[in-house]
């Protein structure tokens, strides 16, 4: 029995002795009062963000006549991944960092940075051991969200994304594994950069799935995203002037609940009116991977499911994971086998599953990816950027329970980033306001080594796409009284000039239709029709090939471009787009008829 026990026991009677043991338990819970309000202090002073506060003075500048310091007078901050000497990293975890010593050197990436001028002032939260994209920790606590308090910032990296929404740095690393600095960009509304895998020193960083993560930054003002970039990645000041393709990726914007109005309208307008930015282009993302990843095709099959855009997208993540638990389990095994029960729930869960993933398949997961970059190479060039959503929903209410809610929301965000992460190529996350209270973003992804030229078209953009998406937010919802999008009214409105034979109305009631939603295959189609009726057969031919972009199974695009191929004499290609037709809808008596009528011409 405890000596505290038996000195009650003995003196229970004693009025005294429950006067010092009220005392005692009342200083306790003071004590504990003050500790729990101090801790909600500094939250509340520094958001929750940081962990360690420090200052890593920068370098001494060189003297002239060599270059300024390029980053001089930012400050930064990173996640605890990131190694500073004579500190513990504690990859987000307090049993890491009690099991492990000081580091006995700086993380590369960030002597790069003080070389450059910057001052670091802190380590920042993050998820768990780099695990999971909504940036809670049971341990240290949640980073505030600073545009949506009562909703997750996102993580892995969310105390770094915090810090820099909440203007307590002016520019932050993290690190992206399944989009661990893109995700955490979107929900607290600033700009971040993924470069393309492995062009940043991971030196010092510790990994999570080496081959596929890399050190990322987060910033509000796009020069500075631009300035750190140059600092990273080592590049060249000079801009060569470029023709840029933008390619909007519509399958995917097609996972998003926010209004094209306010996404993929507000790009294309941006772009309008700016020099060197091709005619946009549109296409279906999953569809093209399940064309051109052939490894890729096991894994749907496992799943039960046919390769469709969706079921693409689903498989390319699960290989995606699939590799982080694999890389996971080969770096930190021992430790975790002897550790995990310290982690929190959900982390637990994910280190539980690295640890019982089995390497039977590996190389097919591997191959997948080495086909997936050649994928992405093909379809960007050097001048090509593909536009996708960030994310696909606005960002979850703090520990939600909903067990399934959480994993449809894991399953459609992993899907959109997995394509950067699996093919290694360079992704940009675009802040463009709010839908409702919710933030909006849109990334573009350019090929594998393009990292300059995204900087560079950034920069060339951004103040364009801020203009278009505040234009877009003071519109009245694009929605009449009957709850029909202004592009369909459009449409119908051309319709009805097309009918009363008003051609040229026509085309502007659809240019229209067009301009605010230019992923619907109907609307091109729908003008090549009335440019065939004005004599302007190549326009309406590039028309009805947009519309075929779209939607490869447009009958209506193949007779009508057949019909401006045949008016232009390209009798053999006029041909083969009513043969199409027919292998389509093989009653089709237009195409029937048109086919006969070739087939004499040509002989």
């Amino acid at each position: 029995m405890s000596k505290s026990l038996t000195f009650i026991q003995t003196n229970a009677s004693n009025p005294k002795t429950w006067v010092v043991i009220g005392v005692t338990v009342a200083g306790i819970v003071i004590l504990a009062e003050t500790r729990k309000r101090r801790i909600k202090a500094l939250r509340e002073e520094h958001f929750g963000a940081f962990l360690d506060r420090f200052e890593l003075l920068p370098f001494p500048p060189p003297p002239p006549p060599a270059a300024k310091q390029t980053l001089s007078g930012l400050t930064f901050s990173i996640s605890d991944a990131f190694d500073i000497k004579d500190y513990i990293t504690g990859f987000g975890s307090p049993q890491w960092k009690k099991t492990h010593e000081a580091a006995e050197k700086t993380a590369v990436v960030v002597t790069t940075l003080l070389r450059n001028g910057a001052t670091c002032v802190a380590k920042t939260v993050m998820d768990e051991m780099g695990f999971g994209i909504t940036g809670e920790n049971k341990h240290y606590g949640t980073p505030i969200n600073p545009l949506m308090p009562c909703n997750v910032p996102g993580g892995c990296s969310s105390g770094s994304a915090v810090s820099v929404a909440a203007e307590l740095v002016d520019f932050a690393l993290g690190i992206d594994t399944t989009g661990g600095v893109r995700i955490p960009a979107s929900f607290c509304g600033i700009l971040a950069f993924r470069p393309s895998q492995g062009t940043v020193s991971s030196v010092g960083v510790l990994p999570n799935s080496q081959s596929l993560e890399t050190a990322g930054w987060f910033a509000r003002d796009p020069s500075v995203l631009c300035q750190v970039g140059h600092a990273l990645l080592n590049l060249s000041a000079v801009t060569h002037k470029r023709q840029r393709s933008l390619i909007f990726a519509d399958d995917l914007f097609e996972l998003s609940d926010v209004p094209k109005q306010k996404s993929v309208h507000v790009v294309r307008k941006a772009i309008e009116n700016l020099p060197g930015y091709q005619a946009p282009k549109h296409m279906n993302v999953g569809q093209y991977v399940a064309s051109n990843v052939p490894s890729l095709a096991e894994f749907c099959e496992k799943s039960g499911k046919s390769q469709d855009s969706a079921s693409t997208l689903k498989a390319l993540a699960s290989v995606m994971l699939s590799i982080q638990r694999h890389e996971f389990k080969t770096n930190h095994e021992e430790w975790s086998q002897t550790c995990k029960s310290f982690l929190g729930p959900r982390f637990s869960n994910d280190v539980v599953t690295a640890l019982k993933s089995r390497n039977e398949n590996i190389k097919s997961l591997y191959r997948v990816k080495t086909e997936m970059r050649a994928t992405i190479q093909s379809l960007l060039k050097e001048d090509g950027i593909l536009v996708i959503p960030t994310v696909a929903d606005p960002p979850p209410k703090l520990n939600t329970k909903n067990k399934n809610a959480m994993n449809e929301f894991l399953d459609r965000n992993y899907a959109l980033a997995s394509i950067a992460s699996m093919s290694g190529c360079c992704q940009v996350t675009i802040p463009l306001g709010k839908h409702g209270e919710s933030p909006i973003s849109v990334s573009f992804l350019a090929y594998y080594g393009g990292d300059k030229f995204l900087l560079d078209t950034i920069l060339d953009v951004y103040a364009s796409l801020q203009d278009q998406a505040d234009i877009a937010a003071s519109l009245a919802p694009m929605t009449d009284s009957n709850g029909i999008e202004p592009s369909e009214v459009m449409k119908e409105k051309g319709n009805a000039a097309y009918k009363g034979r008003q051609w040229n109305k026509a085309v502007s009631c659809y240019t229209e239709a067009i301009k605010l939603n230019g992923s619907n295959a109907t609307y091109f189609c729908n003008r090549a029709a009335a440019y065939l009726e004005l004599g302007r057969f190549q326009q309406a031919e590039e028309d009805c090939t947009e519309a075929i972009l779209i939607d490869k199974k447009n009958v209506k695009a193949y007779l009508r471009r057949g019909t401006a191929r045949e008016s232009l004499i390209r009798y053999k290609e006029s041909a083969a787009d009513f043969k199409h037709a027919l292998v389509l809808e093989p009653q089709n008596k237009t195409a029937k008829i048109a086919e006969k009528r070739l087939r004499k011409l040509m002989s």
